[in-house]
């Protein structure tokens, strides 16, 4: 269970650091709060964190699961993936949100294996 809960420990200080990120720009963009649009560069960086929270709803359980019902050291590979995936994205997104792909295809994919490998391992394990 160490790499599951170390992996997800990692992703949420990436969330922590995107959100942080938002907060701390909003200043530099001249966005007060409670706003969140006025200056498309801060909307890149808000999106980045929105966009992050909404996979994390998904990975963070999924990395569970696998982990009780497929492999605490396979679930490295897409929880490592999802990571870079994320970081990837953030880079190319707050740089030409057009440009985002390979960060969505990195995290997206990293998700859908974690889903379906979990639900594989428990339809598995009923067996």
């Amino acid at each position: 269970m160490e790499y599951t809960i170390i992996i997800i420990l990692v992703s949420l200080l990436q969330f922590i650091y995107f959100t942080g990120k938002t907060g701390f720009t909003r200043g530099k963009y001249s966005v007060e709060a409670p706003n969140i649009t006025g200056n498309e560069d801060w909307e890149c960086i808000h999106r980045v964190q929105q966009n992050t929270m909404e996979q994390l709803v998904i990975f963070i359980p999924s990395m569970v699961i696998f982990h009780q019902y497929v492999s605490d050291q396979w679930v490295l590979l897409p929880g490592i993936l999802f990571i870079v995936g994320r970081q990837v994205y953030s880079h190319l997104y707050t740089k030409d949100p057009a440009s985002r792909g390979p960060g969505v295809i990195l995290s997206f994919f990293s998700n859908i294996a974690l889903v379906v490998g979990s639900l594989i391992g428990i339809i598995v394990s009923l067996f």
